[in-house]
């Protein structure tokens, strides 16, 4: 993941802004995860509340940042490629987050600027910042539709303005699925989405889980805050949302450890964050 928390790439203001869902209003009082992943990441969009429950979490387990940074580092690598080995050419993200170095549609668009990429998110600072999200290539396009991931046919139903669900998607989930805060409902979310995408569509997640008990208190402290919960799974459980579905080598692996393109360091994210790509028969 890249230390920087600035949008960067070969992003063009010029093309076409689409903002689907009405405009909420900003609660700042309220620490929200989007804005704690910005505050880890050194950015600038993000509150006290959000700073201050930050904190918390970081005191109690440092190694949250090098799980925020991995996810990142992850997604580049995932996308590039579906992009480039496999030939996907449309990406649903949801669980967007606020604007960093790396967005999806710049890495997909960068190998292929006709690439499609929608994203989701239920944080209405994350509109604001639309602009700079969408600023696409011209040649492809690019959507934020402000929805919840609880409710995966409301993000059907926007993605498809933009996408063409009969032809393969690449669906991202990366810190999502905990805030889906009971297992079998967050089983049945991806079940709901991957069932909608057309064969040859993948699903990449990527998430902290309960390996380590010290990152399970500082999430209980974050909860403690006032911060949205995030349900940390075990290993089974990640497994089990990539059922149905074919999954790529090396499988379900810690995120430093999929397909890494150099030495694998040491950090927290070996022991507490797994991920994995799979693709729907």
């Amino acid at each position: 993941m890249a230390d920087d928390a600035e949008a960067t790439g070969d992003a063009r203001s010029d093309a076409p802004l689409i903002i689907s869902g009405g405009t909420p209003m900003v609660v700042s009082d309220v620490p929200h995860s989007a804005r704690m992943w910005d505050f880890w990441l050194g950015g600038k969009d993000n509150y006290e509340a959000d700073r201050r429950a930050g904190e918390q979490a970081r005191e109690a387990y440092p190694g949250i940042v090098d799980i925020a940074r991995t996810s990142r580092a992850m997604l580049d690598r995932v996308v590039r490629h579906l992009v480039v080995d496999v030939g996907i050419r449309q990406f649903l993200d949801v669980g967007t987050g606020l604007p960093t170095a790396a967005n999806t549609h710049e890495i997909a668009q960068r190998a292929a600027p006709e690439c499609r990429i929608v994203y989701v998110d239920n944080d209405p600072l994350v509109l604001t910042h639309a602009r700079t999200l969408l600023a696409g290539t011209p040649e492809g396009a690019t959507d934020y539709i402000h929805a919840d991931a609880n409710d995966p046919v409301a993000i059907l139903e926007g993605a498809e303005r933009t996408l063409d669900l009969s032809r393969p998607v690449g669906l991202i989930m990366f810190g999502i699925v905990g805030h889906i805060l009971e297992h079998d409902d967050a089983v049945s979310i991806i079940g709901t989405l991957t069932s909608r995408l057309a064969s040859g569509s993948y699903l990449a997640l990527y998430t902290g889980t309960d390996a380590d008990p010290d990152l399970v208190e500082a999430e209980r402290r974050v909860g403690e805050h006032g911060g949205v919960p995030y349900r940390l799974p075990d290993t089974a459980q990640v497994e089990e949302y990539f059922s149905g579905l074919e999954l790529v080598e090396p499988g379900v692996v810690p995120g430093p450890q999929w397909r890494p393109e150099g030495p694998v360091k040491d950090s927290a994210a070996n022991v507490t964050s797994l991920g994995g790509l799979a693709r729907k028969p």
